[in-house]
């Protein structure tokens, strides 16, 4: 080979590989889909993953990508739970007594600068009680400033449950003087505690379903069907304001082959509705739960079986199948982008990105949402190239060449046979 030719050699070698490197680096050409955005002005932004992205993306939305012509963004996604920032302190207890045949004690706050909500300690149940609450910098002070009450209740031979947390708006007075019209001894208060709760809304969002309701002996069964893969983590249930009060138990079930085909396992949790509006020993008591949390991804069909007992099923006028919202977020002035930017999907094999971006996220309280356009196919799509062995992309010439090695050893065989019995036996001497 002459100087020239290995120069040229050497030279096409590197076009190719920097045109194989570019093409290996460049995740889009395999994603089937793709959703451009309109996106208004700079700074932080985030779009809200739809039905149409879990259909058609990873189940754990890691192939998802963002571009703006060849110039990959970097972003981060979030699952929109909500939360609650603060903390939970003993409180000082002090001067538990009766006045005028009520319950009252006083909370020393020191050193908790605001808080919203007190949790009592009770050591009594079955009961229902009116309880108000009064602030005050100064102990003895002459005039305390009304915080408003709650019921206080315990329906433990009734099942029902119980409530001792006393809510308050926002508040920063030093003591708190709380009276308990019921039947609550002064030695029934055990512990206090208080927490300051700033809590961040969780931000739901329907699923996309199908519905089907019918009622099955005592029990109503409501079978849904969503799209495979997408997460489920609330049914919310709209039941009709004149239903009296109710508790029900509430199944839900599903059923998967297992990995032989040939097995059937079933996954069932069990959760309650439930509806309480009573007057029990003058108080009003008004709680009611008509969300059911799910954990977990569940299959495309799958069963909620309401058991009514022999009482009259629910008057349910609407069911929702929700979960919490997902956002991908990105910045504009961070990826220093120009032109439109679109979002890419559905390649199951593309790896997870890494960004420095999603590892110091924090999300700017100003970040505005972005619009997606339709799903559309895209227009650069290439078929990843096959990269399973070869026995596995050609087993019907495997197969063939094992039976045609079986014959031919088979015919052997049989040749060796022959030729050993066309053979005379030695003679003995």
């Amino acid at each position: 080979m002459t100087i020239l030719s290995m120069k040229s050699f050497g030279m096409k070698g590197v076009l190719v590989f920097a045109a194989m490197a570019m093409f290996a680096g460049s995740s889009i050409h395999y994603c089937k889909y793709q959703r451009p955005m309109q996106v208004t002005g700079a700074g932080q932004h985030y779009v809200a993953v739809d039905d149409a992205i879990w259909e058609h993306a990873r189940a754990d939305l890691g192939d998802l990508r963002l571009f703006s012509g060849e110039t990959e963004a970097p972003y981060a996604t979030t699952t929109e739970r909500g939360a609650l920032h603060g903390e939970s302190r003993d409180i000082k207890l002090f001067q538990q007594g009766r006045i005028r045949g009520k319950t009252q004690f006083l909370l020393d706050m020191a050193g908790i600068e605001e808080y919203d909500r007190i949790d009592i300690r009770l050591a009594t149940t079955n009961f229902v009680a009116h309880v108000r609450a009064e602030g005050h910098d100064d102990l003895h002070g002459p005039h305390w400033t009304d915080l408003g009450g709650t019921i206080f209740y315990d329906l433990s031979n009734d099942s029902l449950g119980h409530n001792s947390t006393l809510r308050l708006p926002l508040t920063t007075f030093r003591y708190l003087r709380v009276t308990i019209d019921g039947p609550v001894a002064p030695a029934d208060i055990q512990r206090a505690f208080a927490a300051v709760r700033e809590e961040e809304k969780a931000v739901w969002r329907d699923v996309g379903q199908s519905m089907k309701q019918e009622q099955q002996g005592k029990d109503t069964v409501l079978t849904f069907t969503v799209t495979h893969g997408v997460p489920i983590e609330r049914l919310s249930f709209t039941i009709d304001p004149a239903q009296p009060n109710f508790r029900r138990v509430v199944e839900i079930q599903s059923a998967t082959e297992g990995w032989l085909g040939n097995e059937i396992q079933r996954r069932t949790e069990t959760r309650e509705l439930s509806r309480i509006h009573m007057v029990r020993d003058g108080q009003k008591i008004d709680s009611e739960q008509s969300n059911i949390e799910l954990a977990g991804t569940w299959p495309s069909t799958f069963q909620v079986m309401i058991h009514n007992g022999d009482d009259p099923p629910l008057k349910i006028s609407g069911v929702h199948l929700q979960q919490y919202e997902r956002r991908i977020y990105f910045d504009l002035n961070a990826a220093s982008l120009a032109g439109p930017i679109v979002l890419y999907y559905g390649d199951e094999k593309l790896a997870a990105p890494e960004y420095d971006y999603a590892k110091l996220f924090q999300r700017d309280a100003r970040a505005s949402a972005a619009q997606l356009a339709p799903e559309a196919l895209n227009a650069g799509y290439t078929p990843r190239p096959d990269d399973r062995p070869w026995s596995e992309r050609h087993p019907a010439v495997l197969w063939i060449a094992v039976i045609a090695a079986v014959l031919v050893l088979g015919v052997m065989a049989l040749r060796s046979l022959r030729t050993s019995s066309a053979q005379p036996p030695n003679e003995q001497t």
